[in-house]
């Protein structure tokens, strides 16, 4: 679609996906990628015959390798830097409290703003190749698009702290192990095989159905009282 510069979508029966699709710069998270993310998001929210939705990157050196960097060189003012962890927050909670289970499809690195847009997924979904890691603190930052409450939700305080500190990325089957991926792609098996092996029980649900464990899981995660949550 026109408004799609860099992101690609695609729609493969009852799935949408969503490709980011910034080879050159590693799929970098820049501006007008957060907002199309967001976009695209909204749309397939809105599309009632979907069941899920996937979100992956171009080619197989990344899925998002942070944000990009040329970008965050320009920002000079706590005004700059709040309108733009605003715009990413934004994007990420589009993926969060989209009405759809989301699942994310590591082609390779999702490092940093990569990682933190990962966890915003309900799954994910790994290639043999991919890493994952919070590793902003080795350039002495903290996350900045919201991800932090997400792994500590997903690892505990503990173990979510202690990633952070150690700021390193996992191969696959260290973030298995850690909760951080939900399945891997076997030796023989492509990415997207492996995500349509992930979804197959899912999709043969009734829309309804998904939407209503999913609104279900949202209000979990927003921390909603059991009243609420009805």
């Amino acid at each position: 679609m026109d408004q799609y510069k860099n992101i690609v979508v695609e729609t493969r029966g009852q799935v949408q996906w969503i490709r980011i699709s910034r080879p050159g710069s590693r799929n970098a998270l820049s501006r007008a990628t957060l907002s199309e993310l967001r976009l695209a998001c909204a749309e397939s929210a809105a599309a009632a015959q979907l069941k899920a939705v996937v979100v992956t990157g171009e080619g197989k050196e990344a899925f998002a390798a942070g944000g990009d960097l040329k970008e965050l060189s320009t920002v000079r003012s706590l005004e700059d830097a709040g309108a733009l962890w605003d715009l990413a927050s934004a994007a990420l909670d589009g993926i969060r409290n989209h009405p759809l289970p989301v699942v994310a499809a590591l082609n390779g690195l999702a490092l940093g703003g990569g990682a933190e847009l990962a966890l915003a997924c309900d799954f994910r979904v790994a290639s043999g190749s991919a890493r994952i890691g919070y590793v902003q603190a080795r350039l002495n930052i903290c996350s900045g698009f919201g991800g932090g409450a997400d792994l500590m939700r997903i690892l505990g305080d503990r173990a979510g702290l202690l990633h952070a500190l150690r700021a390193s990325a996992l191969t696959p089957g260290e973030a298995l192990a850690a909760g951080l991926v939900d399945e891997i792609a076997g030796d023989n098996e492509t990415l997207d095989g492996c995500v349509e092996r992930f979804l197959a029980p899912i999709l043969t649900l009734e829309p309804q159905v998904i939407r209503a464990y999913k609104a279900m899981s949202v209000a979990a995660r927003q921390g909603l009282s059991i009243e609420e949550r009805r």
